[in-house]
């Protein structure tokens, strides 16, 4: 079964090629739960990835050793890819936040899709990547991600055999 392309949404090689480029990633919405996708994704970026990780959310200090800044705007340094971690209807202010901050690719994670921020990031020449996980995404490409959505271990394009 595959997916259909839906009118402006990433492909793989869009995907690829985005994550390729990314210098920096700023997690909005970032989470000091451990049990929450966001903290998830954090440490895996920290720990998995040569990325220069920062961390938004106006309450938090600190999220895994590093500061974390109450909004784009007081990220230091350039700001490259935005990965949202927010409700459905904070979508369009964060998309303007990205904007305003000189962002280069906007992603919405798994189940965050909002066509009119999409639309209005792009318009204003951001890359945008909807309903997607950069964690699974970079794991992927980078040859890690098992089908099943697990670290295997191994990098081989043989078929291993059944024990």
């Amino acid at each position: 079964m595959t997916r259909e392309a839906v009118p402006g949404e990433s492909s793989a090689v869009d995907r690829r090629r985005i994550l390729g480029r990314t210098r920096s990633v700023t997690v909005v919405g970032a989470s000091a739960n451990p049990a929450r996708p966001s903290y998830f994704v954090a440490a895996y970026l920290l720990s998995s990835t040569r990325y220069e990780v920062h961390f938004v959310n106006p309450r938090l200090d600190t999220l895994l050793g590093r500061p974390v800044h109450p909004s784009l705007e007081d990220v230091p340094g350039g700001i490259d890819l935005v990965s949202v971690f927010r409700r459905h209807d904070d979508l369009p202010s964060v998309a303007e936040e990205a904007i305003e901050a000189g962002a280069r690719t906007l992603w919405l994670q798994l189940g965050l899709r909002h066509e009119p921020a999409a639309a209005r990031a792009r318009e204003a020449g951001l890359d945008v990547v909807m309903d997607r996980c950069v964690k699974i995404e970079h794991a992927r490409f980078a040859g890690g991600l098992h089908l099943a959505g697990f670290d295997t271990g191994v990098i081989s394009s043989r078929r291993q055999s059944a024990p």
